[in-house]
């Protein structure tokens, strides 16, 4: 049992896999919480234990339905209630980190709403992997944490060969790109495209050499893989050799199962910061947990500690 002078970790139902695989790291059993719906789909949570004055870590990604989202702030709003001496927001996923800025006239900048959204819920502190933008940390007036997923990948990625290319497939993935070039000693290729529809990617041009080089597309996620596909043709075209993919959250909606399989894609590699309810493509989609850097994160804010250096060198 946890002690009450300790931290205590909880999970919401969206994340509850990779909150056990937490757990279990940092040898501390996940706290007892009751979380119901009732006939109409209205959210109900009870901690089935006390947490006054405790600190607490609650474990939700927001994929997808819009249900997950909803109980993170519903769990975080009962901690509050329940005098938690200080609530971090462990978000694996961040949702609607895409609508990060008014790109058309009478949008939303939905990312802000959510950001304002748990900080009124009551969070102190919020974590989170691999931001679709990393300066929705600004959209914050509470301590944020921005864990890097290429620490995740940090294995797959130095057993690449010299002959190993990274590709951003958008300007907007530059920096993390460079990070992932910076381990292995890679060149850095970019991929310069236009978006005319959500969900709907066009490649316009490849700044960057890829004839007879292996090829490591890396990103923050991956939806309909329209724009991922896209980059291994054209890629192809450019005479690549194998390609693999290390990106952190696989949404996978729509046709994205089906396109990855029918690609000429080697390997996908994804982190469990999402469910993978899915077929995993015929062996072409393989999972990496972030259990062990989410719980060295958890373990460090609970001691006062520094986690910038669990990820010194990807800063790019």
């Amino acid at each position: 049992m946890v002690t009450q002078e300790g931290y205590k970790i909880f999970s919401g139902q969206a994340s509850l896999n990779l909150a056990e695989k937490i757990s279990k790291k940092l040898k501390r059993p996940l706290g007892n919480l009751e979380i119901k719906k009732f006939s109409d789909g209205e959210i109900w949570v009870k901690y089935g234990e006390n947490i006054r004055g405790s600190d607490i870590f609650i474990i939700q990604s927001t994929p997808p339905p819009a249900e997950n989202l909803m109980e993170l702030l519903i769990l975080i709003d009962a901690a509050k209630r329940a005098s938690a001496k200080r609530i971090t927001a462990v978000i694996p996923y961040f949702g609607y980190a895409r609508q990060d800025r008014k790109d058309q006239p009478r949008v939303a900048i939905t990312a802000k709403l959510i950001a304002n959204l748990i900080t009124v819920a009551g969070a102190d502190r919020v974590m989170t992997m691999d931001l679709h933008a990393a300066q929705l940390q600004g959209f914050f007036d509470i301590p944020f944490d921005h864990l890097y997923g290429s620490t995740v990948f940090s294995g797959l990625v130095k057993n690449k060969g010299k002959n190993t290319v990274v590709v951003s497939p958008d300007v907007g993935g530059i920096k993390m790109a460079r990070s992932y070039a910076k381990r292995i000693h890679a060149d850095l290729v970019v991929i310069d495209k236009r978006r005319p529809n959500q969900n709907l990617a066009e490649v316009v041009n490849i700044i960057g050499d890829v004839k007879d080089k292996d090829v490591l597309i890396v990103d923050d996620l991956i939806d309909t893989a329209g724009t991922f596909v896209g980059a291994i043709k054209a890629l192809k075209k450019k005479g690549a050799k194998d390609i693999y993919g290390a990106i952190t959250h696989p949404l996978l909606s729509g046709p994205a199962i089906e396109r990855i399989k029918r690609s000429q894609l080697k390997k996908l590699y994804v982190t469990d910061s999402i469910p993978l309810n899915v077929d995993v493509a015929d062996g072409k989609i393989s999972v990496v947990t972030a259990s062990d850097l989410f719980a060295k994160a958890i373990q460090r804010t609970f001691n006062n500690e520094s986690i910038s250096s669990l990820f010194e060198n990807d800063k790019g």
